[in-house]
């Protein structure tokens, strides 16, 4: 017999991840029973509202996932690795959205858009990944295009929010605004350089290879979800002075021909997406109006007449919903309704 209510932990409640999670759950409906707020010692004792009542965060440790049915995870990839395991054995099913467990082979990978069957595979570790925010639009994007005419290669340049490094980068950018503007020095802490006013080119830390991490991930991860290895993938990640929302321009190399109206139609056509494309009256998605917005945005849908069959996407979305919170929750929906 299904259960009327699930007892939900939320894991880094006071980020701005987790509270976005909040936000998600009760604008969606979610059946909550108990909630409970979990967070590291600097954060545990503050107070958050969940559906018109103030919610205490305790501290996260190994005891909180005693009675929870399901745990949304964004407290930092070291904090996942020890405390997810601990609340899958307690009977919690995990939804990580850290890069820690994603390539793990036992542990799926889901878009739900675009793999919502890989959340069958849960029961080998009780554990559900959240992929990369950047891969997340991207491969939601990909999938009607990938179905409809095989994707051969992809090569992505994406332009980043601060908010995808967190609370304190979107601080820093604020505070360095402030202090340009005051004919200040601007502090820079957070992100390797000044953000503000500048473009960097480096998201999360470099390989030996040349790519950031990050680069990397958008190539793995596409795989894994694709359940394609054969999909070449080459990435170039910046980050841009914009608080909320990631911009990425994809070129797109196919097997099969295609035609625009083609490409178009089938985007129309594909869950989670809205298409926003008509250039002569500068009808194009921006980060500002994907802001708290679930769909992912595509537009400057054009040929690439550098290659056979080439094409030209701008896709965007808001990386702490779709890219994170709300593809979390998705995730949660589809458990209890098919598998708790």
């Amino acid at each position: 017999m299904k259960k009327k209510s699930y007892n939900v932990a939320v894991a880094g409640a006071t980020g701005v991840v987790g509270k976005e999670m909040l936000r998600v759950l009760d604008e969606r409906k979610f059946p909550v029973g108990e909630i409970r707020l979990l967070a590291s010692e600097r954060s545990a004792g503050e107070r958050l509202a969940f559906r018109g009542k103030e919610e205490v965060v305790r501290l996260l440790e190994k005891e909180t996932f005693e009675g929870m049915d399901i745990g949304l995870f964004s407290p930092g990839g070291k904090v996942s690795a020890k405390y997810a395991p601990v609340a899958a054995k307690a009977g919690c099913v995990v939804v990580d959205n850290t890069s820690h467990f994603r390539m793990d082979p036992d542990v799926p990978l889901v878009v739900p858009e675009v793999n919502a069957g890989a959340i069958a595979g849960y029961k080998k570790k009780n554990i559900i990944s959240n992929p990369n925010c950047s891969t997340i639009q991207m491969v939601v994007a990909l999938k009607p295009l990938h179905d409809n005419f095989k994707i051969k290669r992809v090569v992505v340049s994406t332009y980043q929010s601060v908010s995808g490094a967190g609370r304190e980068a979107m601080d820093e950018l604020s505070e360095q605004v402030r202090n340009i503007f005051n004919m200040k020095d601007p502090p820079v802490e957070v992100l390797p350089h000044q953000i503000a006013f500048n473009c960097l080119p480096q998201v999360d830390s470099f390989l030996e290879d040349g790519y950031t991490r990050e680069e990397a991930k958008m190539a793995n991860e596409t795989k894994k979800i694709f359940n394609d290895d054969s999909i070449k993938v080459t990435a170039t990640t910046v980050r841009v002075p914009v608080f909320v929302g990631h911009s990425e321009s994809i070129n797109v190399e196919t097997e099969k021909g295609f035609n625009l109206d083609e490409v178009r139609e089938v985007l129309k056509n594909a869950p989670g997406i809205e298409v926003v494309d008509n250039p002569g009256d500068k009808s194009y998605p921006t980060a500002l109006d994907c802001a708290e917005r679930d769909e992912v945005f595509v537009g400057r849908i054009r040929r690439d007449d550098t290659v056979e069959n080439g094409l030209n996407l701008w896709v965007v979305s808001d990386n702490l919903r779709k890219g994170a919170a709300l593809n979390a929750v998705q995730i949660a929906e589809i458990l209890i309704k098919e598998y708790l």
